[in-house]
């Protein structure tokens, strides 16, 4: 392989990596600035998310593709319900008891996933099946079907998140919502049931991307730990409550990630993301698209 098709290679499988991260920050961003709290239980949606498409369509009793919709279904049903019982009993009060109440239910989340689906990894068959070696090769680059389908989802998903919070009165709602809720409520919207929303979208975008990346990686009830990191660095790094840093920085910290783990060393590519975390609390800590924001005594 040339060095051009090296890199060629490299940098479509960061892509689509940073893709993954890409989906897990929207849903801590939308929480954010929907709630003013950060939801540490996010990364555990893609673990669950896993868990449900694996349990649906294991031993084909159900067409892969129904179970890759039922699990949304069951991914959206469990927002609701992560909304009514995390969040909203806490709604009126600061910000500490949520957060502490989402790394409750992360802790939750996980040991349940250990209890029913045991400490053995499991493996989930890719969205495109097919025989011989499941992709493609143009210019001397493979392109492997399950990493274009999680490019196209990502790129789908935030086309239509834009349409949809630009173009729709829901959208609107939701936006005017997060921004200013005692306005919201003021202007007759239903702020309750925006933040119930945004906690569904969130945990389903975060099951999909769990869904997506499970035929790459095995299931195991620690994987939404390190994308859960992962996508908090990113971020960070793009402008915390930045839906656009969110974008950029989840696809920045992929292709960091696969350069740094094909010329460095793959031992510490998870750690790539960390460092990076470390550079930009230290040099620019508001982020790629954040601003500096000054506190009087």
């Amino acid at each position: 392989m040339s060095t051009l098709s090296l890199i060629g290679q490299i940098l479509f499988a960061g892509l689509a990596i940073g893709g993954v991260y890409t989906l897990v920050a929207l849903g801590i961003v939308l929480i954010y600035r929907a709630t003013n709290v950060v939801n540490f239980a996010q990364g555990d949606f893609t673990m669950l998310g896993a868990y449900v498409l694996f349990a649906l369509s294991n031993g084909e009793k159900i067409n892969f593709f129904v179970a890759f919709l039922l699990a949304l279904v069951v991914m959206a049903v469990l927002g609701l319900l992560f909304e009514l019982g995390v969040y909203y009993p806490l709604r009126n009060r600061s910000f500490l008891p949520v957060v502490i109440a989402t790394i409750g239910a992360s802790i939750m989340f996980q040991n349940g996933a250990l209890a029913i689906f045991g400490p053995m990894p499991q493996k989930v068959r890719p969205v495109i099946y097919a025989s011989g070696n499941g992709g493609i090769t143009l210019g001397g680059v493979f392109f492997d079907y399950q990493y274009i389908v999680i490019l196209v989802v990502t790129l789908a998903l935030v086309l239509l998140q834009y349409l949809f919070f630009e173009y729709t009165v829901l959208g609107k709602k939701m936006q005017a919502t997060s921004q200013d809720k005692d306005m919201a409520r003021m202007l007759g919207i239903p702020v309750s049931i925006m933040i119930a929303l945004t906690y569904i979208y969130s945990t389903v975008i975060g099951g999909l991307s769990g869904m997506l990346v499970a035929p790459i990686f095995f299931v195991t009830h620690k994987m939404g730990v390190m994308l859960g990191l992962k996508a908090f660095a990113a971020t960070i790094c793009g402008g915390f409550g930045d839906v656009r840093g969110a974008i950029l920085g989840g696809l920045a910290l992929g292709v960091i990630e696969s350069f740094g783990a094909a010329f460095i060393s793959t031992v510490y590519k998870d750690a790539f993301s960390l460092l990076l975390l470390l550079l930009f609390l230290l040099i620019r800590p508001q982020g790629i698209f954040g601003e500096k924001v000054a506190e009087k005594a």
